[in-house]
């Protein structure tokens, strides 16, 4: 555990006031923030982001009171950069990066917007803060109360913006959505700069805790996958299932599974395909094997035996 893990610290005072329902950001500036999200499955909503965005960057981009932060991180062979761009009226852009190894994708992009959100705090002219993200997701982790791996740096975001808050009635921050695969301009620049470093890491290095789950749980998985293709455990009449592509479909417990994300909302369905993909179904095939005494002839004439690939294939 010493080589593996960091060192547990204090992350924060849970019996602290400024902590307690009542007495937190969420409740005392929850007019404060707010978050501007769109339907990624809605095709015009999605172009009307981009149309959005645009006219943010171009509204503020006269305002001396008005910070437009785009963040974003990437990981490559572990090495994780986390960078956000400042955008402020007639000043240059601030670019602010930070390097690491071994921890999440999802640290590394709370981490650019804790920073960023330090940064832009510490000008007193500035009242309103923009954030463009593509992961609004990880933005709402700043304010959910509940306990999660990334409260610490949780926790230092909100004293910065309590201060934020505190500082002028009308100071605000605002989060955006932004598609990643829409290469909004502002957003691309931002992207294309998280993979101009090669970086080498220097070993041994320490991990953190979300990036030890991780890679505990690929190697599960690894073995999950190993087992479940080379073992007889499965049957000799499993279904192969495949994409679009026609690549096999490899097990996962993400999203519900390699399979059951597309039938799990209907127990007739799920009861249908697992008959189906372990060739336990009321067929000819299945009563050849197990009711010899039964017809197995194929219904359309044409077959001597109903398979399951003869339904599929040429029915």
């Amino acid at each position: 555990m010493d080589n593996r893990f960091n060192e547990v610290f204090s992350a924060f005072d849970p019996i602290n006031p400024k902590l307690q329902p009542g007495n937190r950001v969420i409740d005392i500036f929850s007019n404060c923030f707010s978050f501007h999200t769109f339907s990624r499955k809605n095709d015009p909503s999605f172009k009307s982001r981009l149309q959005q965005l645009d006219t943010l960057a171009i509204k503020f981009s006269t305002s001396l009171s008005t910070a437009l932060v785009i963040t974003d991180a990437s990981v490559k062979n572990n090495v994780t950069s986390s960078i956000a761009h400042i955008h402020v009226h007639n000043k240059p852009v601030v670019k602010v990066l930070h390097n690491t190894v071994n921890i999440t994708s999802s640290e590394a992009k709370f981490f650019a917007l804790k920073c960023s959100i330090n940064h832009a705090t510490l000008s007193h002219e500035i009242s309103k803060i923009i954030i463009v993200t593509d992961s609004i997701h990880i933005a709402r982790k700043i304010f959910d109360p509940s306990s999660y791996m990334l409260q610490k740096q949780s926790t230092c975001v909100l004293a910065k913006l309590r201060e934020f808050f505190d500082h002028r009635d009308t100071n605000s921050i605002e989060f955006w959505e932004c598609p990643s695969k829409g290469n909004w301009h502002l957003h691309k620049a931002v992207n294309s700069d998280t993979k101009l470093f090669n970086l080498i890491p220097l070993l041994p290095n320490k991990y953190s805790w979300d990036f030890s789950k991780k890679l505990e749980s690929n190697n599960i998985l690894n073995t999950w996958k190993m087992i479940f293709q080379a073992s007889d455990l499965k049957g000799r009449n499993f279904l192969e299932l495949v994409d679009s592509d026609n690549i096999p479909l490899e097990p996962t417990y993400c999203k519900g599974g390699s399979w059951l994300r597309y039938f799990g909302h209907s127990n007739s369905l799920c009861t249908r395909a697992t008959r189906a993909i372990t060739n336990h179904a009321p067929i000819g095939e299945y009563r050849l094997k197990f009711f010899l005494n039964e017809d197995f002839s194929c219904l359309c004439g044409l077959y001597p035996i109903e398979t399951r690939q003869h339904i599929y294939q040429d029915r």
